[in-house]
């Protein structure tokens, strides 16, 4: 199939030209995370990816359960990314249950070593379609104070995204 480009009219705009998107599924972290999302919203756990936490840190995806617990993944496609993180640990302190977010192609059996808490996170493999938890992770669960300033900073998150997604704001707008 050959793409066509459309020209566009005399005196356009050419910013304002949607350009063709590639189709097909998303590749590498972004097709796990789908694929937990998915797993996950069957499950009434709801995600939010890419999540700034207090620390500096940055979750790939946070969400809520059905109970109000706090989640957290990292998501790793490769084994350097995987062997080489050491600050995954500083995002226990944010979340009630920690899963490890592996693609097919990577050695789950990477994270039962000692150095990754195998008593204490969860293992998740994914593809772009779906996910199977294959080692569930256990729970933690956070102080009342840390648990309410963490879902009202996730709550923010989502409505702020939700709000731009609805009505993006001009350039010129700071939000």
């Amino acid at each position: 199939m050959t793409e066509t480009l459309h020209q566009p009219a005399q005196g356009a705009n050419p910013a304002l030209i949607p350009m063709a998107a590639p189709c097909g599924p998303p590749l590498g972290a972004a097709a796990v995370a789908r694929g937990i999302a998915r797993l996950f919203r069957r499950n009434q756990i709801w995600v939010a990816s890419e999540v700034a936490l207090p620390n500096g840190r940055r979750a790939d995806l946070m969400g809520i359960d059905s109970r109000g617990q706090i989640v957290i993944v990292e998501i790793k496609v490769s084994r350097a990314d995987l062997l080489g993180d050491g600050k995954w640990g500083e995002y226990l302190d944010h979340c009630d249950r920690f899963y490890w977010g592996l693609c097919p192609a990577l050695d789950a059996g990477l994270v039962g070593g000692e150095a990754f808490l195998p008593d204490m996170t969860g293992l998740i493999v994914a593809d772009a379609y779906d996910a199977e938890i294959i080692r569930p992770a256990a729970t933690r669960p956070l102080a009342a104070a840390r648990r309410k300033s963490e879902t009202q900073r996730l709550a923010a998150l989502a409505l702020r995204r939700l709000n731009l997604m609805q009505d993006p704001p001009p350039p010129d707008e700071v939000y």
